[in-house]
């Protein structure tokens, strides 16, 4: 059974800063307190190959995603591996002006299996909703 979080935000700052933060992965771990490690495996101006590791109390739980970069619009993302049968999502950022965008998230996932839905799924759960 899939899990599908759709969120969206009018925001005063401008679209292009809005996807720099949300493209800087390696600095998750800053502001992000599900987020427990990050890193960038490889990266271009339009892909990024990412690995983040979630963790709450003693549960932890890496994956892997490519995501492909349409610069200061859209970051669509894709599992490469990880506890998921499927992870797909986007974010878009729709400039309002100069100093005010539209910010939103669409996001779709399932874990692997009942178990790890039972350990794994009130954390991811949590997590996914901060974003």
């Amino acid at each position: 059974m899939s899990t599908h979080i759709q969120r969206s935000a009018l925001l005063p700052y401008p679209a292009h800063a809005l996807f720099d933060l949300v493209n800087d992965v390696a600095r998750y771990p800053e502001f992000l307190p599900w987020c427990s490690s990050s890193e960038v495996l490889e990266a271009s101006e339009t892909h990024m190959r990412a690995s983040l590791a979630v963790a709450k109390g003693g549960l932890s739980q890496r994956f892997v995603t490519r995501n492909t970069l349409v610069a200061g619009e859209s970051i669509e993302l894709n599992l490469e591996e990880g506890p998921f049968s499927q992870l797909h999502g986007r974010w878009v950022f729709k400039a309002l002006g100069e100093k005010a965008c539209k910010i939103s998230l669409d996001l779709t996932f399932d874990y692997a299996g009942p178990l790890v839905r039972a350990t794994l799924g009130p954390l991811f759960n949590q997590a996914a909703n901060t974003l």
